[in-house]
């Protein structure tokens, strides 16, 4: 293969909202494979344990620190003011817990985000190669360093960035869009490297990822709706990671193919 082509036949995308749609179909089918349905519980009891450890040492000091904090909230102390002069509930109350759980739950389940990214993505791909694309030829170097260097550096800016636009939620449309953004960039950036890392040569990811660029947001925007939901969480980490890996290494035999078809 003549690797240095592949930057002169960075041609549009005009298969990759069929690509999305094939991925999602293959995924389902692959997802209900007894391998694939035992692989769900890793990320799922990882995300767990992680989701009570956090709220064992950790809960009581966000809710007291929060509590702090929304005392200094001169519009919140208001509204609660004035809701509890004409007899309703204290909005601090429920607040500050629901805060508090915002916090924490994205955290454990980006843990298991990670998880799914650097152990069971590897499991997805050695089933659905054998399966789906045989003779896809594995060219990655150095994938173990750089799928879990690239799991890290995802969850680091999903953590940061989740907690930093928070006070946004307060924001009527923003409640809604920054979970989504937030879950999309994460499944986005962990999976698309982890799906290639294997297989695609250095120059053959750069090119896919900048080609569908746009299907790896819609396919992370559209796992990100699925993920509101909590009956989701169960199967999202390994899902994704069947959608992601059927949309990669399908796009990679493409690319392939028209290296060969062009020599």
């Amino acid at each position: 293969m003549v690797q240095t082509d592949l930057a002169l036949r960075d041609k549009p995308p005009e298969t990759g909202l069929s690509l999305v749609g094939l991925a999602f179909r293959r995924a389902i089918i692959s997802q209900l494979h007894p391998k694939m349905l035992a692989a769900l519980f890793l990320p799922f009891i990882i995300a767990l344990l992680g989701a009570l450890i956090l709220l064992w040492f950790f809960w009581d000091p966000l809710n007291v620190w929060l509590n702090d904090e929304a005392s200094g909230w001169a519009i919140l102390n208001t509204i609660d003011q004035w809701m509890l002069a004409i007899g309703l509930f204290s909005l601090k109350l429920y607040l500050v817990p629901l805060l508090a759980m915002g916090i924490l739950l994205p955290m454990s389940g980006i843990l298991g985000l990670v998880i799914a990214a650097i152990f069971v993505m590897p499991i997805v791909l050695r089933h659905i190669e054998k399966r789906d694309y045989p003779g896809l030829s594995r060219q990655g170097r150095n994938a173990t360093f750089v799928g879990a260097w690239n799991a890290i550096w995802v969850g680091v800016w999903f953590c940061l960035g989740w907690l930093l636009t928070m006070p946004l939620w307060l924001i009527p449309p923003f409640a809604l869009i920054l979970p989504i953004f937030w879950w999309a960039f994460a499944l986005n950036r962990m999976l698309r490297v982890d799906a290639l890392v294997e297989h695609a040569s250095p120059s053959e990811r750069r090119l896919l990822w900048r080609r569908y660029n746009r299907q790896f947001w819609l396919m992370g925007g559209c796992l990100a709706l699925v993920n509101l939901f909590p009956p989701a969480w169960l199967v999202i980490p390994v899902f994704s990671a069947l959608v992601f890996a059927h949309f990669c290494l399908e796009a990679l035999r493409r690319l392939r193919a028209e290296v060969v078809l062009d020599l």
